[in-house]
């Protein structure tokens, strides 16, 4: 589907065009009887007038059409982006014409706009099929050699990857109504040393390059790789050659002058300091060869040995406090250990005599008991235990609870602690003679026959208050 197309009597027409180029109505070649014969430019077969349902106008091939026809084998996307770049020169101020050829074919412009006064060309490539960087540099040469500046226009997705290698740029297409075709790759800025992606609208970055605003700089060795966020994370991309402003060429060129300045000087620093070195290396060789050299090396290697010397006799020395340092570490560690061996010896035969000591206590105290026991019958104990059992329950209405076979405990002198209500109600009949052995004595109830056995207590220290006698009869 071109934009153009060849007329029998006015020539080429161009559908992007008022007057389609040629001060023609498009009424004078839509839908006319009989058929104006239009040719296509490219293979020179029959097209005729034709819109799309958004009003857009361009030439249809008739049937049977040469299949190697390039214009109308273009993608409507490609289409579109030339019609969207005739229309930005156009807004500049210059002239737009569609599929403009080279006189000897080498070369046929997708759009080419020509400016005012008609002293300067640059065409437009709209370039979404694929092509190697050696194919499409050689095609910019051609432009070159002719003097057109070229600039060629991708929209794919993805950058191709010619893509900095020649005077280019990536647009990226509307996608709702009111959007505008934008520029997003391969315009850029330099600043603070680095370069960085920029966008602008189609139509705007096309005026800039019409006007000298925007020209093709190659970015230096040092500064090709540029850091840009895709997706929500940074990625590094290649850029060999930008559209940019002057003030980015020339920062770009003013970084690299100072970089260079500054590796210079910090050469020639560096040149000075080795100059210096090298001429204090020299004196002090000349120096070292003269008489007064020679004897003030005599004189430090003479201090050098003496200070070997005390150093050796220092070591000596440190190795001689060392082992006498430790001789009187060995010697304190073994009396330590005899004096410790000692005094655990003695520990020993004192914890052996309090044991046989305890022993023998534990041996009178038992025969004590048993002897503070034997005054009594088996009736005689079974009559004071009734008279305690008896006094709790008459006096206090506790049940006490009589131990089964005596239940003496050596810890209440020998006596025998009876309870009432899990809880401990008093000792019956403790040892006077043992009381000393058994202090806690002096805060329980304490119960005997008879006032005797009570005076007895007493006189073994234990107060009056805690003891209870029942006055029982001595039937012995």
């Amino acid at each position: 589907m071109p934009f153009v197309a060849l007329h029998p009597e006015v020539g080429r027409l161009d559908a992007t065009q008022p007057g389609l180029g040629a001060g023609l109505e498009w009424s004078r070649v839509y839908k006319v009887s009989p058929r104006v014969a239009l040719t296509c430019p490219e293979c020179a077969w029959g097209v005729h007038a034709k819109h799309s349902p958004s009003r857009v106008r361009f030439f249809c091939h008739d049937g049977g059409r040469p299949p190697e026809c390039s214009l109308a084998n273009e993608s409507w996307e490609h289409h579109m982006l030339k019609l969207e770049m005739a229309g930005a020169i156009r807004a500049a101020g210059w002239f737009a014409e569609l599929e403009v050829a080279a006189a000897d074919g080498s070369w046929r412009a997708d759009v080419m706009a020509a400016s005012p006064d008609g002293e300067r060309r640059m065409a437009w490539e709209a370039q979404l099929s694929p092509i190697t960087v050696e194919d499409i540099q050689a095609r910019t040469d051609r432009y070159a050699a002719e003097g057109v500046m070229v600039c060629w226009v991708s929209s794919h997705k993805r950058p191709p990857v010619w893509l900095g290698s020649v005077p280019s740029v990536r647009v990226r297409a509307p996608e709702e109504d009111g959007e505008h075709w934008v520029v997003d790759d391969g315009l850029g800025g330099f600043d603070s040393g680095r370069w960085f992606f920029q966008e602008a609208e189609l139509a705007q970055f096309v005026r800039w390059v019409l006007r000298g605003q925007l020209r093709p700089c190659r970015s230096l060795p040092r500064h090709r790789q540029v850091l840009r966020p895709v997706d929500g994370e940074s990625r590094w991309f290649l850029r060999d050659l930008w559209w940019t402003s002057r003030q980015s060429a020339e920062a770009q060129s003013s970084h690299e002058r100072e970089r260079r300045q500054r590796e210079e000087a910090a050469r020639q620093r560096e040149a000075r300091r080795q100059e210096l070195e090298d001429a204090s290396r020299a004196r002090r060789k000349a120096w070292l060869a003269s008489p007064a050299g020679q004897k003030a090396q005599k004189r430090r290697q003479e201090i050098r040995n003496q200070k070997e010397v005390r150093k050796r006799e220092q070591k000596t020395d440190d190795r001689r406090a060392r082992a006498q340092r430790d001789e009187e570490i060995a010697r304190h560690r073994a009396e330590a250990r005899e004096r410790r061996a000692r005094e655990f010896a003695l520990a020993q035969e004192r914890e052996a005599q309090q044991r046989a000591a305890m022993r023998e206590l534990e041996l009178r105290a038992h025969a004590a008991a048993e002897a503070w026991w034997a005054r009594l019958s088996r009736s005689q104990v079974e009559e004071l235990f009734r008279a305690v059992f008896d006094a709790a329950w008459k006096h206090e209405a506790l049940r006490v609870r009589i131990p089964e076979g005596g239940g003496v405990a050596a810890s209440f002198a020998y006596g025998v602690p009876v309870h009432a209500f899990n809880r401990l109600y008093g000792i019956v009949r403790p040892c006077p003679e043992l009381l000393p052995l058994s202090p806690q004595l002096a805060y329980h109830q304490v119960f005997v026959r008879d006032a005797r056995e009570a005076q007895a207590l007493e006189e073994g220290g234990l107060r009056s208050t805690r003891i209870t006698h029942f006055g029982l009869a001595d039937r012995s």
